[in-house]
């Protein structure tokens, strides 16, 4: 817990000593006293107050007064003094305020806490250029630092600016500055938080940076494009510039300004490309293109970046005159400038999805003369250019990004995907879902405008074995030569765990060779520490290969309401596009399948009710076997960043009934089996039941007090042979739903688990039992099972690689 946090617990702080007491162990402070000033340090007096109803220049008047007393006495005063509240705190130089302790003229009443206003009112005059003051629920860290070093250095060190805390920093610059800078839009505050911390206070450390920092009258302005900017209040500004140092250290100063994607907000960001390629990615690529294309090819190619962003890509080449670089933004070719990124490179400002892009597709670089003439003539004719890049990542959730039912945040930061000039002519040209992935209309358009050339890329993996981009491998045509692939959080900003490509390919103009058809490839794998753990093989796949389309779906169109789940328990709160409202009388269950690759494993679950959303079928006593089969595939194996696009494939082999019955007993001791009876659950204004058909246990041999209401799991396995593994799990399972059924479990877990009925589900027993262990209430043990669970799933592992379930 922080210290603001403990600050706000009002069960904790419910006095004076409980700040003071808060304080000195967030600030570990060892050697203090607790007298008349409320916490005295060698170094430091603090004046504690309770709340936070007392203002900084209160509580330093009260403060004063002890220093007053003990100036006048002889006694040791400390060379800082500091005030806390449960909200915010201030620190100073003792002798910053000796001007007014000497003064003769200021009565400072009798006592500290019956100050004089004559005194306040000197010390609010006085002393506000003079103190650092801290929102702690902001600045928790910086002021804890500042005290630490006013102790230990003493003097009062401000927080350095780093790469490490860069993004905290300007989130705090754009609360306390930029939100008052006046008739600025919010995305040029990036450019005049540069133009801030880059500078002394009187001169900038880079020339010509997008936005200036200048001092019109004294106070502090900006200039972006010509046009100033001034502060509205400026009270925020010299309280953060009280806290923070600036310029940052000369080590920094590059590095901090080629980090500007970091402070661009994840929409802007996702649709921009503006993430940042770790130099330790870069490395690496840079040893394969030196496998693929020999160690001479930064002499023998023109490399383009078309999404060069602030350069760092082209960091580790050695020929920059060969280097061409364009970006969406001209704030990212200024900061390129300012601090000299491959300086003698050819750097400028360019669309490459919309820019010289005709009605009927054709390229006509005298739309916007932007395309330097060196590179026109290279494509024209036909000199070896590498295409090198880390392009955007954003895909459009529909071809105009806010179909009803998408959601809202998704469709802005995907805003204009689907809008590019590319993306109409991949349209046109029957590109289908491929033309909604930014990284994809790159591809497309390099293939029109440079089709022989070599193309090195950052992205997702998608356009080589997903089933939406079928119709592109159709059309592109390239030879792999290598690459690998990189966990997703070696990239700043990226959220998930899946895999990021480097993958470099030699691009043919000829569509009717089959021979440059994307095929099997092999990548090496590293983690987001860049440390190699294996290969991998990637290939595409049909989609009549996916287990998905496998398992029989019922057909029938009649049934009875059913009450739509979002989980085991809970209806859906959901008004739009609710599925599983109508159950056929032959269903026993809903089985949640959403998608066909690890990245939906999480979307898998059997529920005694229809399921609230898309992604589900019903099951019943004819495709159980199946989805049991299908559940138990999908869960065995933990999803990772390396097999998060894997797909679940048809079976190869054949299918023993062994096989069918593991599966069946995996799934029915699954912690995703969500089956579970109840009554009473509201919806819409109804009350509802459903009913638990997955008991496969009798009556008589759980010990319960009456009938269950179905008895369809054991009537299923009666005449199943079960193998001596999933016997030994239905032992195990059978010890403890009995050991469920001998026990009353308290009223909040009974409301929790909805515990009502006899015939309880899996997911209410293991979760009731788990309380009871808990709370201390019963003493239950799930090794055995686990461990004969474990022993199943190790066989069935094995099994379900064989049969080729997994790709």
């Amino acid at each position: 817990m922080t210290l603001y946090e403990k600050l706000q617990d009002k069960k904790n702080i419910t006095s004076e000593e409980d700040v003071k007491d808060a304080y000195i162990k967030a600030l570990g402070l060892t050697r203090y006293n607790k007298n008349l000033v409320d916490i005295q340090t060698k170094e430091i007096w603090f004046e504690a107050k309770e709340g936070y109803c007392h203002t900084t220049y209160e509580m330093f008047t009260q403060l004063l007064h002890y220093v007053k007393q003990a100036t006048k006495a002889d006694e040791y005063v400390p060379p800082f003094l500091c005030v806390i509240d449960t909200r915010k705190a201030a620190i100073m130089r003792t002798e910053d305020a000796m001007f007014l302790i000497n003064r003769k003229d200021i009565n400072w009443g009798k006592s500290a806490s019956n100050y004089s206003q004559e005194a306040l009112d000197a010390v609010s005059q006085y002393l506000g250029t003079y103190f650092i003051s801290f929102n702690i629920k902001t600045h928790e860290a910086e002021f804890i630092q500042m005290i630490k070093s006013a102790i230990k250095e003493g003097s009062l060190i401000r927080t350095q600016i780093t790469p490490n805390n860069l993004k905290q920093v300007f989130d705090k610059w754009v609360e306390m500055i930029g939100r008052e800078i006046l008739e600025v839009e919010e995305n040029k505050y990036d450019q005049l938080f540069y133009a801030d911390i880059m500078s002394d206070g009187t001169r900038s450390t880079h020339e010509n940076l997008p936005a200036e920092l200048i001092f019109k009258g004294g106070n502090p302005a900006f200039i972006i494009n010509g046009k100033l900017y001034e502060l509205g209040n400026k009270e925020g500004y010299r309280h953060f510039w009280n806290i923070y140092d600036r310029p940052p250290r000369e080590e920094y100063r590059n590095y901090l300004l080629e980090r500007r994607d970091s402070l661009i907000p994840t929409n802007e960001r996702a649709f921009n490309g503006d993430f940042y390629t770790p130099l330790f990615a870069v490395d690496k690529a840079y040893d394969y293109l030196d496998q693929a294309l020999g160690s001479t090819w930064q002499k023998d190619y023109l490399v383009w970046d078309m999404c060069c962003g602030v350069g760092n890509l082209e960091t580790k080449h050695s020929n920059h005159r060969k280097l061409f670089m364009s970006t969406l933004n001209q704030v990212d070719v200024d900061v390129m400038k300012a601090t000299k990124t491959c300086r003698v490179a050819e750097r400028f400002q360019y669309d490459y999805l919309n820019d010289d892009v005709t009605e009927d597709g054709t390229i006509d670089y005298a739309l916007t003369n932007k395309l330097p003439q060196e590179l026109r003539n290279a494509i024209a004719t036909k000199k070896k250019i590498l295409v090198l890049i880390n392009p955007p990542y954003a895909e459009a959730m529909n071809a105009d990004n806010t179909t009803n039912g998408s959601n809202v945040e998704d469709a802005e930061a995907k805003q204009g995907v689907s809008g590019t000039a590319i993306s109409r002519l991949m349209e046109a040209e029957g590109y289908a879902y491929a033309k909604r992935e930014l990284f994809v209309q790159f591809l497309y358009r390099i293939s029109k405008e440079i089709p022989n050339a070599v193309i090195a890329m950052f992205s997702k993996l998608k356009y080589v074995n997903a089933d939406n981009f079928r119709t592109f491998r159709d059309k592109w045509r390239a030879e792999y030569l290598g690459g690998y692939i990189v966990h997703s959080k070696a990239f700043d900003g990226l959220k998930g765990n899946f895999p990021i490509g480097f993958l470099i390919w030699k691009t043919h103009n000829d569509k009717n060779n089959d021979q440059h058809r994307i095929g099997e490839i092999m990548v090496d794998i590293f983690d987001k520490k860049m440390k190699p753990i294996g290969q991998k093989k990637f290939f595409p796949l049909s989609e009549d290969q996916y287990l998905n389309k496998w398992i029989v779906r019922l057909k029938s169109k009649g049934g009875v309401p059913s009450i739509p789940l979002k989980s085991a328990i809970n209806p859906t709160d959901s008004t739009k596009d609710v599925r599983g409202m109508v159950m056929p009388e032959e269903a026993i269950a809903s089985f949640m399948t959403k998608g066909n690759d690890y990245q939906n494993q999480k979307g898998t679950a059997l529920l005694s009710s229809g399921y609230c959303s898309a992604g589900a079928l019903w099951v019943t006593a004819e495709n159980l076997w199946q989805v049991a089969i299908v559940f138990t595939v999908r869960l065995i194996e933990p999803a990772t960043w390396v097999n998060d696009r894997d797909q679940f494939l048809m079976p190869t082999g054949e299918l023993t009934n062994e096989f069918k019955t593991d599966c069946l007993v995996w799934m029915l001791f699954s912690n995703s089996n969500g089956t579970a009876s109840a009554s009473n659950l509201k919806w819409r204004g109804q009350d509802w039941n459903i009913v638990n058909h997955f008991i496969p246990f009798t009556e008589e041999e759980l010990d319960a007090s009456s009938r269950f209401e179905s008895t369809f799991m054991v009537d299923y396995l009666a005449d199943k042979s079960l193998s001596p593994e999933a016997t030994s799990v239905m032992v195990e399972g059978r010890i403890l739903w009995r050991q469920y059924f001998n026990y009353t479990d308290e009223r909040r877990v009974r409301e929790k688990y909805k515990l009502g009925k006899q015939d309880v589900g899996w997911y209410q027993v293991r979760n009731a039992l788990r309380e009871r262990q808990a709370t201390g209430q019963q003493r239950v043990d799930f090794t055995a099972l686990q461990d004969t669970y474990d022993v199943l799933t190790d066989k069935l592992r094995r099994k379900i690689h064989s049969l080729g379930f997994i790709s």
